[in-house]
């Protein structure tokens, strides 16, 4: 327990500073991109003296230098004080309300039909016939080669326009979610297949796994009780990926459904130089990692008991 105490702390550490440099770099990126903030804040269109404009520049602190802006930012953020939105001016806290959901539960749904589809494939393929692997890993080439927005696109072309099977856009029920879901998780899926399939192929030929059979258990008991949990560490390994293909692959699919979430907000946000929304989401997505990151090194301590052992934990 100690040790899993010492793995939490540092990690939390890490952590803070991952949200500093993500806080960081959103502000030095956004301010490097060509635009003006105060056309964002005057509106699309709108005519507006020198004067005008220097005076909203006065009351935003944007004529200060960019180090004082920084260092106002960051203090602000330390707080739990996210600004507010540039172009709708509310508390960024409002424009978010109502968007995490979506975005979560499109995720969350997502991983958990990338991890079916792996496990699925790479169970139902292990110590197959040529042929049947050769097919599988056919069909896993094909779901990583596809762009999702172009697998979304065929979903809507064939299970809603033309067999009217499921919602082609918005998030009223299960239904709706589904195809977007599976838009997100096929892809990642066939990653995830040809990954844990060579983890078992490798697991299989162990001596852990000759022991086994020698107390005269069969392939299947040797699968679901022990190789699958081997093969369960390089997925572990790869969350982090995971959690940076949903919520890149979020933008576009919920764009192709028409769907809410944290993906639009983010695209309107950088297009119109909102530094405050565009910081906190950049958070947010930093704070998804930090937090998956951990979750994982404490997935590792029940899924290897070797780790366990104090001083261990890494």
């Amino acid at each position: 327990m100690p040790g899993t105490l010492r793995l939490v702390l540092r990690r939390t550490a890490a952590g803070v500073f991952v949200l500093w440099g993500a806080a960081t770099l959103a502000f030095a990126a956004l301010h490097l991109v060509p635009g003006d903030v105060v056309d964002t804040l005057l509106g699309p269109g709108t005519a507006a003296t020198p004067e005008l404009r220097e005076r909203i520049r006065q009351d935003h602190g944007l004529d200060d230098p960019l180090i004082v802006q920084y260092l106002r930012q960051m203090g602000q953020l330390a707080t739990g004080d996210l600004g507010h939105s540039y172009q709708l001016g509310l508390p960024v806290t409002r424009v978010l309300d109502g968007q995490l959901a979506p975005t979560a539960e499109l995720a969350l749904t997502a991983t958990a039909f990338a991890l079916l589809v792996a496990f699925a494939a790479a169970v139902l393929s292990a110590g197959r016939g040529r042929f049947v692997r050769s097919l599988v890993s056919g069909i896993e080439l094909l779901a990583v080669s596809v762009p999702s927005y172009w697998l979304g696109i065929l979903g809507l072309t064939f299970l809603s326009y033309r067999f009217g099977l499921l919602p082609a856009a918005g998030d009223d029920g299960a239904l709706a979610l589904l195809l977007p879901a599976l838009t997100l998780a096929l892809p990642i899926g066939g990653v995830l297949a040809r990954v844990v399939r060579q983890e078992l192929d490798e697991a299989s030929g162990r001596p852990f796994a000759l022991t086994v059979r020698a107390r005269g258990a069969g392939e299947r008991r040797l699968l679901l009780r022990h190789t699958l949990r081997h093969a369960a560490l390089p997925v572990a390994t790869l969350s982090g990926w995971i959690v940076g293909s949903l919520l890149g692959g979020a933008v576009l699919t919920e764009t192709v459904f028409a769907r809410p979430g944290l993906g639009r907000v983010l695209v309107t946000a950088v297009t119109s130089k909102d530094v405050p929304v565009v910081t906190a989401l950049v958070l947010l997505s930093a704070a998804a990692f930090v937090v998956v990151n951990l979750l994982v090194d404490l997935a590792y301590l029940v899924i290897d008991p070797r780790l366990r052992v104090e001083g261990a934990a890494v």
